[in-house]
């Protein structure tokens, strides 16, 4: 990858971000637990808005807001392939600000589960590509409009829809597999939006008007539609985990596909030495000389 400034600009960017997202976690956490404590109202968990009374929630909220601003500015400067790891290293900071803040005991596996997570991100940050020049919103919607990507985008929303009216109402309060699962699906389709805004805001400040098309709008309203989704289910998510269960399971989930492919290489690698070591069996001998093969 070219060392470039606005490298530097999205790389700095991305890991303020990860801090200010890191820290809303904890925040929010505190605020989630405060409310469902006061008992007054329905907790998030049961389909409630009672956090929405409380002001360290909201103290959390603006946290979140500048990291997702950040990260929104992030992607105007670096590739998406750069920003979007950077995100993991969130988990990093909410797990060891709840570890100080909320004596929350981080076991072994969460820490192999996070430097994990540091290795990867910065291995991606360090072989990222270099980023094609943009010139206008009507690019990156001539790449969104492709058949691979609307295949993928509908399969998306359809999962979506299935998990929010069926999978919640039948084990949504139990498995927070289900809350994780929306949230990812509506966050893959919110980087490729995020992205072309970033860029629109980017080229417009550079006298290049890009908000003169409606594929600008269209973008942003999936963006508000994306992130609205995604906050309702983190909340009913955080509201039954600790941040560090939250970072242990996402990290050990890390750890696990991780160790499942060195598992496979190692065996294949294995198999391939042992199939080019033995030797090779010798060629089964000649028929006796007084056999006659006959065909009619």
């Amino acid at each position: 990858m070219v060392a470039s400034l606005d490298n530097v600009r999205g790389l700095t960017l991305a890991m303020s971000s990860s801090a200010f997202i890191g820290s809303s976690f904890v925040i929010k956490k505190i605020g989630l637990k405060k409310a469902g404590d006061s008992g007054a109202r329905a907790r998030a968990g049961s389909g409630g808005h009672s956090y929405l009374y409380e002001p360290l929630w909201w103290l959390g909220m603006v946290t979140m807001i500048l990291g997702e601003i950040a990260n929104f500015a992030a992607y105007a400067f670096a590739p998406a392939i750069l920003v979007t790891p950077l995100g993991a290293l969130s988990i990093i900071f909410s797990a060891v600000l709840a570890h100080f803040i909320l004596k929350e005991r981080l076991h072994m596996f969460g820490v192999v589960g996070c430097i994990l997570c540091v290795v990867g991100s910065v291995g991606i940050v360090l072989h990222a590509p270099k980023e094609r020049e943009i010139n206008s919103v009507e690019e990156i919607w001539h790449f969104a409009t492709q058949p691979g990507f609307i295949v993928y985008s509908c399969v998306a929303v359809v999962g979506a829809l299935f998990l929010i009216f069926w999978a919640v109402k039948r084990s949504g309060h139990r498995k927070m597999l289900v809350y994780i699962a929306i949230c990812s699906l509506m966050g893959s389709l919110t980087v490729i939006s995020v992205k072309a805004v970033a860029i629109a805001l980017k080229l417009s400040f550079s006298e290049s008007n890009q908000f003169i098309y409606v594929q600008t709008w269209f973008f942003i309203f999936v963006v508000i539609i994306c992130c609205l989704v995604q906050l309702n289910y983190l909340n009913k998510d955080w509201v039954s985990q600790s941040a560090t269960q939250i970072a242990t399971q996402l990290c050990g989930f890390v750890t696990i596909v991780a160790g499942t492919f060195l598992l496979h290489k190692t065996n294949t690698s294995s198999t391939d030495r042992h199939a080019e070591s033995a030797p090779t069996p010798p060629p089964p001998p000649p028929p006796p000389p007084d056999q006659i093969c006959v065909q009619g």
